[in-house]
């Protein structure tokens, strides 16, 4: 019976906190990680300073409902394109988990390359190796322990303070922030408490909750349950070679498997799991437990590979990573939702917006040779300048005459209305109803194009 799946390592059967204490990685794999950790820093700390034309590169104000991904500025009127978005970013996930199962939260997630690459780092450097943590935590609270655990809380939070001021970086902009920064409390106490909410939290998270983020909170590991298969690629034991377990020995054994039960996978699982129990749900895919294993057989003269990226099939018959129709049926879901995506980001124009004929009102003659209908037209523009907007008609024998002050003057990032009519000569009239085109122009640059109808007499 596989009890292991009745509970938890980080939880004992009282149903207290069991503090795992990870020993550190070494190994070829780790250092991939660390050399990614190092790009992910640079990018995740300069990311906000970095702007073009006068706006941040990347910026997700929802306080706003203004978004700018590789400067240029989304709306609340493009919600449509952030739903496609997130659509694509759910199939995308489906798609890479059901291949290669957790790889994103050991090598991508910001939790893991935070806590492991940075915040238990600092750990090491102040407290020593696991088994020094260990001993520190369970002796008297002498004057070096104190010195040694307040030392690394007050960079634990420093640290968590700068993550939370990058962070509000990205929703509100680097120079509201540096109002929020330089100018008086006063004026920006919701700001500042934003700030002091985000340190607290980030600070709670890896100094203390730590792991359970992953076991508990996260719904990706429950995820993992339903979206993978046999054929998926995960971080697995070779059960196949590594059974039966055995104590290392020079004198070889038949009835010995390569598994020398040395327990080193599990010193060094941030999770505090034994990887060879199988698939398990607090499992990061981090590849710890891979540079451990290799360093384990070396030493033993025995091939590497015992924990390795393998599916269960794999390890079970040998058998090459699938593609399965089930991976064919979402690659070509995601395919799709990328090209409507792409389709709808290459046709937006800087100003959308509707046009209503004013209801109620039939057509105006003007004189003999002419008529007339009244219109109202509401704008938005989507860029981060104000732009006078012209309206053209596209139909070559017509006009329009707008009512009031030409052009209409959008602010950025703000909503225009205006009224207007159409003038259409008679002999451009062939039915009661006909499709007219009016374009949006700053300038001579077109900037948008609507359509509505115009109403006529019947001939």
């Amino acid at each position: 019976m596989e009890t292991f799946r009745d509970s938890l390592a980080t939880v004992d059967k009282q149903g207290k906190r069991q503090w795992i204490y990870a020993q550190q990685p070494k190994g070829k794999l780790y250092r991939y990680r660390t050399i990614l950790s190092y790009f992910y820093f640079m990018v995740f700390f300069s990311l906000p300073f970095m702007h073009v034309n006068g706006r941040p590169l990347f910026m997700l104000n929802v306080v706003e409902g203004k978004f700018i991904l590789f400067g240029a500025i989304f709306w609340p009127q493009d919600f449509f394109l952030f739903g496609l978005c997130m659509l694509a970013f759910i199939v995308f996930i489906a798609l890479f988990t059901m291949a290669f199962g957790r790889l994103f939260c050991g090598w991508a997630c910001p939790q893991t390359i935070f806590m492991e690459m940075l915040f238990r780092r600092i750990e090491y450097w102040i407290e020593g190796s696991a088994a020094q943590q260990r001993l520190l935590n369970s002796s008297p609270w002498t004057t070096a322990k104190i010195w040694r655990k307040t030392v690394k809380h007050i960079l634990f939070f420093l640290l968590s303070f700068v993550i939370a001021n990058t962070f509000l970086a990205y929703i509100i902009g680097v120079k509201e922030l540096g109002r929020i920064v330089s100018e008086p409390l006063s004026e920006h106490a919701g700001g500042f408490t934003a700030i002091l909410v985000f340190s607290a939290v980030f600070y709670g998270v890896f100094a203390f909750f730590r792991e359970q983020v992953c076991t508990v909170v996260c719904p990706y590991g429950r995820l993992q349950g339903v979206l993978m298969d046999r054929n998926s690629v995960i971080v697995a034991y070779d059960y196949k070679r590594g059974e039966p377990r055995g104590k290392f020995s020079r004198m070889e054994t038949a009835d010995k498997g390569d598994c020398i039960d040395c327990l080193q996978c599990v010193k060094v699982c941030p999770t505090g799991i034994d990887i060879r129990n199988g698939t398990q749900l607090e499992c990061v895919n981090c590849t710890a437990c891979i540079d451990a294993c290799n360093f384990m057989m070396l030493k033993t003269g025995k091939p590497e590979g015992l924990i390795r990226y393998a599916s269960e099939n794999g390890i079970a018959a040998k058998q090459p990573l699938r593609f399965t129709p089930r991976l064919k049926v979402y690659t070509m879901a995601l395919l799709l939702i990328l090209g409507g995506i792409t389709f709808l980001l290459v046709s937006r124009h800087p100003v959308s917006g509707t046009i209503i004929r004013t209801a109620g009102m039939l057509y105006q003659e003007r004189g003999k040779d002419s008529i007339s209908n009244l219109y109202r037209i509401k704008l938005v523009n989507k860029t981060a300048e104000d732009l006078p907007v012209k309206l053209l008609l596209e139909e070559s024998a017509g006009r329009i005459q707008l009512i009031g002050k030409s052009p209409i003057l959008l602010k950025a990032g703000e909503q225009g209305e205006g009224t207007f009519f159409i003038v259409l000569p008679r002999s451009a009239i062939e039915k009661r109803k006909s499709a007219v085109h009016v374009s949006l122009y700053k300038g001579t640059e077109q900037v948008g194009a609507l359509k509505t109808t115009f109403l006529g007499p019947v001939k």
